[in-house]
């Protein structure tokens, strides 16, 4: 077993030499054999285990037996205790998601700070079965179907090419100790229901079930990379990315609205699942304003076209700017400046400059978004629009619309900020100095 696992490492490059690995050890066999493997072969490596406080005494003593592996063979010990059920219940998650997160978070913050490499972690070739299933259980696309990955940005599984009875096999005649987790022979949860009902039936249909299973995600992970590829090209054909959000032409998008899994595939970066598909192939076929939020994303029909966008509240932005300098204190201004109006002067022709006549412009100066009711002269009339009409007439999408901030001074609007300025702050043929601000759009 000792060459098949550094053949396996090797394979798929799960670590080089001189690099110094983190293993995250339960105590369990899977992860005192990973170490067993990692200790006989020589590798740089120290061990982290997580108390999750879930098995009252049982949890305390399989931290104080890794401890103890930890002091006898000189190795760097890390251990961190969780209140798991209260970080479950206070996330609204179940306690098995909880520890997920808990662990890999903790993991990864030990390596940063202490210099590791990579984190090893004792999953086995049963387990990547139990999670296919659970996956396929629970409905999937494609890439839930691929089991678990050797290496996984630095992550490294170097154990899961064995089966558990190899691992059992390897501790048995290596005098391996370990810990047995009493929770593990319990049905209570659905990875142990498939564990200890549902594939032993599966071996009466295919003694080896396992390794069926794993070869069918072997085959169906060179099958995602086939289908990366083309929604990678797809996407890039389809997307524009502009400063605030990604735009999706419609009419690109027609020739793949029959095909739910390509749309998934599409818009799965951006919090789409399998049931939000329905939804989003009504939007996409729907008016103007229809829109659905995601974990972090709002997915936005604007005319003929998609927007996605950041689900940031719309909040109430305003800046108070007592004199010239404040100007540079707000994040979206890149300049301002006052300059004389003299012969050769000209007036910036970039929309992201508003040139105002300064001795209009009386302090203080606030920035802000725009109100229903917010009007203004644009440039050029001698009468007065609303802000919404303004930005209706001129075919802003909406999250342009909501997004836009005026610039407001004694009660009056003088810029529709990267838009238009107002015409009673225009340059005059008696105007002396421009105040000239420049901003990000």
């Amino acid at each position: 077993m000792i060459d098949a696992f550094l053949k396996y490492a090797d394979t798929n490059s799960l670590f080089r030499p001189g690099e110094k690995i983190l293993l995250a050890v339960s105590g369990g066999i899977d992860s005192m054999v990973m170490s067993h493997l990692f200790i006989t072969t020589g590798k740089d490596i120290a061990l982290v285990h997580c108390n999750f406080s879930l098995r009252g005494r049982e949890s305390d003593l399989d931290e104080e037996f890794v401890q103890q592996l930890a002091l006898a063979k000189k190795i760097p010990f890390y251990s961190e205790r969780f209140n798991t059920s209260e970080y479950a219940s206070l996330n609204h998650i179940s306690v098995q998601v909880a520890a997920r997160e808990l662990r890999y978070n903790w993991f990864e913050k030990i390596r940063i700070e202490h210099g590791y490499d990579k984190i090893a972690v004792a999953h086995n070739l049963n387990d990547n079965t139990e999670t296919l299933l659970l996956n396929l259980i629970r409905g999937t696309g494609i890439t839930g179907l691929t089991g678990m990955k050797p290496l996984s940005n630095r992550v490294i599984r170097p154990i899961l090419f064995a089966t558990r009875e190899e691992v059992a096999g390897y501790a048995d005649r290596h005098g391996v100790a370990f810990r047995e987790d009493t929770s593990n022979s319990e049905t209570k949860y659905t990875r142990n229901k498939i564990r200890h009902l549902v594939l032993p039936l599966l071996r009466t249909l295919n003694p080896s079930v396992e390794s069926s299973i794993n070869e069918t995600a072997v085959r169906l992970s060179e099958t995602e990379e086939i289908v990366k590829l083309f929604i990678g090209r797809l996407r890039s054909e389809l997307f524009t990315e502009k400063e605030n959000h990604i735009s999706l032409d419609i009419d690109k998008l027609k020739p793949w609205l029959h095909n739910r899994t390509i749309l998934f595939e599409i818009f799965r970066p951006y919090g789409i699942t399998g049931p939000l598909v329905k939804d989003l192939i009504t939007i996409i076929s729907g008016r103007t304003g229809g829109n659905i939020f995601t974990g972090k994303y709002r997915i936005l029909k604007n005319r003929n076209e998609i927007i996605i966008s950041g689900r940031e509240a719309s909040e109430a932005v305003s800046y108070n700017i007592t004199g010239l300098m404040g100007f540079q204190e707000i994040p979206l201004v890149i300049s301002a400046e006052e300059v004389m109006v003299s012969t050769g002067f000209s007036i910036p022709s970039d929309a992201s400059a508003g040139c105002f006549d300064s001795d209009e412009v009386l302090y203080p100066v606030i920035i802000r978004k725009w109100r229903p009711g917010d009007y203004f002269y644009p440039l050029g009339m001698d009468h007065r629009k609303k802000i919404s009409d303004f930005l209706v007439d001129n075919k802003y999408s909406l999250p342009d619309k909501e997004n836009s901030l005026v610039m407001e001074c004694d009660g009056k609007i003088a810029w529709l900020v990267g838009k238009r300025i107002d015409n009673r702050f225009r340059i005059r043929k008696s105007t002396k100095r421009a105040l000239i601000i420049t901003v990000r759009i």
